[in-house]
């Protein structure tokens, strides 16, 4: 078998791409280890900044997400009973939407469907052969069967763990990292939400977070320590925790129910540089990872998706290199860019093992500094929203 673009990974990422390349007249295969529905039982963030809402937009693809998408206007900070809000419209003429990383990439399938775009499921043992010469191509196998897809381009959407990166030799790229030493341990309930917007809380007990996935499904968050494990925590002790984190204000409204999901991440920032060996380009987890304060990680891979996209296009209709050869300057300029407010937003809200009476007190500074000065509001809606491409 042959395409133009091979897509390893069936997620968000690898979907947008190949339905996008649709739109434009380039043809791909994707390549997703797992099923369908294991795919869409994944339950992740769902605050889309400006730039995925218009990528979904360019690719045919966002009448639900604008029809059920629940518009942001901004956001609650908060420090002990302290609360402030942050306001992104008002700063940068423009909203985030909270639509769930579920629901847009079943968007995204049964628009690849619907064109009778090419997915192959359950594929393992996949290979990247000659990424780094004029034709590369990928083997795989489907039901114990030994599968080979020849390509002009490999795109490697498949995460963390998958071949992709692995398949850059490892004198030819380098890694950055920093490993957070707290997780977040997360519910999701049927219950509304204790507020319109997302609610931010930095306390002494630990960071929380109030979130949403629609009108009638929330999603909150506590810190919570590494070697911590869901089952430590009872219904009950997790809502009772989450009380003494928020403002009281925001805790007496809190309506609680029973979790129909519960677990622990861990936090950690990661990129690798390049995000492109010879004719292998590397898009989302696969090339860098965000903590999810500030909900970066689903955004940061579709500027990946606009970059890469756009270079195909240009290689594409125009014979020009420029754009494939420039993919990963250009990716790795927001990227850095996307980590640094991440990075810089975990440390003002969370409690550290280490932090010293003085850091408590710097971190409490830079919270009010942010709550008094526009300049500062504006400067966080603005990364917030998303920094342009």
């Amino acid at each position: 078998m042959r395409t133009q673009v091979a897509i390893i990974g069936g997620g968000p990422s690898g979907l947008l791409l190949s339905q996008l390349l649709h739109v434009h007249g380039i043809d791909s295969v994707v390549l997703e280890r797992k099923t369908r529905d294991y795919v869409l039982s994944r339950i992740r963030a769902g605050v889309l900044e400006v730039g995925l809402r218009t990528l979904m937009e360019e690719a045919g693809i966002s009448d639900r997400m604008n029809r059920e998408g629940i518009r942001h206007d901004g956001a609650m900070m908060s420090h002990g009973d302290e609360m402030f809000r942050i306001d992104f419209a008002g700063h940068t003429g423009t909203p985030v939407i909270v639509y769930g990383q579920t629901e847009l990439t079943r968007d995204l399938y049964d628009a690849r469907e619907a064109a009778d775009g090419m997915i192959e499921f359950n594929v393992e043992d996949v290979g990247i052969h000659d990424a780094d010469r004029d034709a590369p191509y990928v083997t795989y196998a489907v039901s114990g069967q030994s599968r080979r897809l020849d390509c002009d381009f490999v795109a490697g959407c498949d995460g963390f763990h998958g071949v992709s990166r692995r398949s850059i030799p490892e004198a030819a790229r380098r890694e950055y990292e920093k490993v957070y030493p707290f997780g977040w341990l997360g519910i999701l309930s049927e219950t509304a939400p204790v507020n319109h917007e997302l609610i931010y809380s930095n306390s002494p007990r630990g960071f929380a977070l109030c979130s949403m996935r629609n009108e009638n499904l929330s999603r909150y968050y506590v810190q919570c320590r590494l070697d911590d494990h869901p089952d430590n925590w009872s219904d009950q002790d997790f809502w009772d925790e989450l009380r003494r984190r928020i403002p009281q204000s925001a805790a007496d409204d809190l309506v609680t129910g029973p979790s129909i999901e519960k677990s622990i991440a861990p936090l950690r920032s990661f990129v690798t540089e390049p995000m492109r060996w010879g004719r292998l380009f590397l898009c989302g987890d696969a090339a860098h990872i965000v903590p999810p304060t500030g909900a970066k990680g689903l955004n940061t891979a579709a500027s990946d998706v606009h970059y890469l996209l756009n270079g195909l296009r240009q290689y594409y209709e125009e014979q020009d290199s420029e754009g494939i050869e420039r993919y990963s300057e250009r990716a790795l300029a927001r990227i850095w860019k996307a980590e640094r407010f991440s990075w810089n937003f975990t440390a003002m809200m969370h409690r550290f093992p280490d932090q010293t009476p003085f850091d408590l007190k710097m971190q409490i500074a830079e919270l009010e500094f942010l709550r008094s000065n526009e300049a500062a509001q504006k400067a966080m809606a603005e990364n917030y929203v998303g920094l342009p491409y």
